[in-house]
């Protein structure tokens, strides 16, 4: 078994339960703070447990690149690397290679591409994309896909999801066949732990592996969406993600193309929208039935200086604030909230202190998770617990 998804009340389209991974039960709907190379800028990991964070996502390119993966599976995978218990989703790099542009060749067997570090020389494929992630040993990974640009004509969008389903079935097989060189190390209690170990090997739940999420493209096409999804599904994963949005194209285009994907995806299992988005739209696809979503907006607006809060958005940087001693949201119970003031924060920025970037991410989080707990208490509130759960 490598993952359930367990459903445990309804209202219309939105659903709230559990999602048990090998390394926790995560509550759904859930937002997935992006950790790029292991950490989340700025963030400590004993700080994201206290803001109740649940699931990471890492960045598969990234860490293929740097630290390297043999380093991370010699350490027992990315749990034991970054000293962190809970569940973690790594995507498959297919994104990154497409933001690369200039600098990858895309062919039916993969994408050579040039390090955005120092140039050097690299090919990632679907069968290497599955090696690389196995190696990294998180709870939930990610087929490789080739993500479509905005604009692109129907043709080159079909070409591109047909790419995407071949490059699916290629992922299902080679994980198939090598799922079990995860390498997560067997749970030890305190007491066991070696000498000079920073950190014991994490718990695992007993028998379980990986779950190889299929990801849906077709660019903004609604018909190869559809078609995408249906391939997708046969293939047999236990979830599937949204991907290839928020590539320049229109936000009422982005809600279109995911409600309508959405209507082709099990309702049994996890479905995953990724890289979406602001606090406002995470929780309507939350509504619309979308279980997971991930975005960097929260940590890199943070770092710029723009601050959600229930009273809009704020930018720290500006005047105005330099002598506010409100908190940035009264109606915050966060860290931040709870201790400094407005203009103390502005004092930071405008300082450069790096302590005005952790501040200002732990209170976007803060607010991201809270956001995705006021949606899941509204989904309980309107309909009684479902009967069952689904296997995976």
């Amino acid at each position: 078994m490598s993952i359930r998804l367990q459903i445990e009340a309804t209202r219309g389209a939105a659903r709230v339960g559990k999602l048990i991974t090998p390394h926790g039960e995560v509550e759904t709907p859930v937002f997935m703070p992006v950790g790029t190379l292991a950490s989340v800028k700025g963030v400590s990991q004993d700080v994201l447990e206290e803001l109740g964070v649940e699931i990471l996502l890492s960045n598969t390119y990234h860490l293929f690149l740097r630290p390297g993966i043999e380093t991370v599976r010699r350490m027992g995978g990315l749990h034991r690397f970054m000293s962190w218990d809970r569940a973690i989703l790594t995507d498959s790099g297919g994104f990154q290679v497409f933001s690369l542009t200039d600098l990858r060749k895309v062919s039916e067997e993969g994408v050579a591409f040039r390090s955005h570090l120092d140039g050097s020389p690299h090919f990632l494929s679907p069968e290497k994309a599955m090696e690389t992630q196995i190696g990294l040993g998180a709870d939930i990974i990610m087929a490789f896909d080739e993500c479509t640009e905005y604009p692109a004509d129907v043709a080159r969008a079909r070409a591109s999801m047909e790419l995407t389903a071949r490059w699916a079935g290629r992922c299902k097989k080679y994980f198939e066949e090598r799922k079990n060189e995860v390498p997560w190390a067997p749970a030890e209690s305190a007491e066991l732990r070696s000498a000079g170990q920073p950190r014991a090997a994490v718990p695992t739940r007993a028998g379980a592996t990986q779950a190889l999420f299929g990801i849906v493209q077709g660019g903004m096409d609604r018909e190869l969406r559809r078609e995408s999804a249906e391939r997708t599904i046969d293939i047999g994963f236990p979830g599937h993600a949204i991907g290839g949005l928020s590539v320049g194209e229109p936000r009422e285009l982005t809600r279109d193309i995911v409600l309508s994907t959405l209507e082709h995806l099990p309702s049994d299992q996890p479905r995953y929208l990724m890289g979406v988005g602001t606090p406002e739209e995470i929780a309507q696809y939350a509504q619309s039935g979308v279980d997971m979503m991930d975005c960097v907006l929260p940590t890199r607006a943070a770092r710029h200086g723009l601050l959600f809060t229930s009273e809009g958005k704020v930018s720290i940087k500006q005047a105005r604030y330099a002598q506010d001693e409100s908190a940035l949201d009264p109606a915050c119970e966060c860290r931040v909230c709870r201790r400094y003031s407005r203009a103390y924060l502005r004092h930071l920025y405008a300082s450069n202190e790096l302590l005005a970037q952790v501040l200002n991410t732990v209170h976007n989080l803060h607010f991201y998770l809270a956001t995705m707990r006021t949606v899941r208490a509204w989904i309980r509130a309107g309909h009684a617990p479902a009967a069952g759960a689904s296997q995976m």
